[in-house]
């Protein structure tokens, strides 16, 4: 069975309770039986929130892999006890980091990388490959 996609969006407002919403959505479909994951995906450019001030951004959630991500993603491991890795968080940084990261390695073959189609791209197998390696039937996101 391919991944399944559920989308929480809220436009740009910030603590209006997306991420309790993500893990509740996620909660209900894991009790009916299905591996769930969760993602955050937050559109900083920021690498991490590791450096960002707490009292703008929120508190910081450290991974077991040692990953310093948004708040929600430990809602995310409380909520759903599932264990939440750096693959399940994603910032506007790091994808423009890793599409750079491959450039210069020439993991392009030379090919110009443009914003179309190489960022939505590095965006898709992003999501695609946290369902993956958490082997889930649903990814709330």
């Amino acid at each position: 069975m391919n991944s399944k996609y559920v989308f929480v969006v809220g436009g740009v407002m910030s603590s209006v309770g997306k991420g309790i919403v993500t893990a509740s959505v996620g909660k209900i479909i894991q009790a009916r039986g299905y591996k769930i994951t969760a993602m955050k995906i937050d559109p900083y450019i920021n690498v991490d929130a590791g450096t960002m001030n707490p009292t703008e951004h929120g508190e910081v959630f450290v991974t077991d892999d040692k990953d310093e991500t948004d708040q929600d993603l430990g809602n995310y491991e409380r909520f759903l006890n599932i264990d939440i890795n750096s693959i399940n968080y994603m910032t506007t940084g790091r994808v423009y980091q890793s599409v750079i990261n491959r450039e210069r390695n020439l993991g392009y073959k030379g090919k110009c990388v443009q914003v179309v189609p190489h960022i939505p791209y590095e965006i898709i197998n992003r999501i695609e490959n946290a369902a993956k390696k958490n082997k889930a039937d649903l990814t709330v996101i």
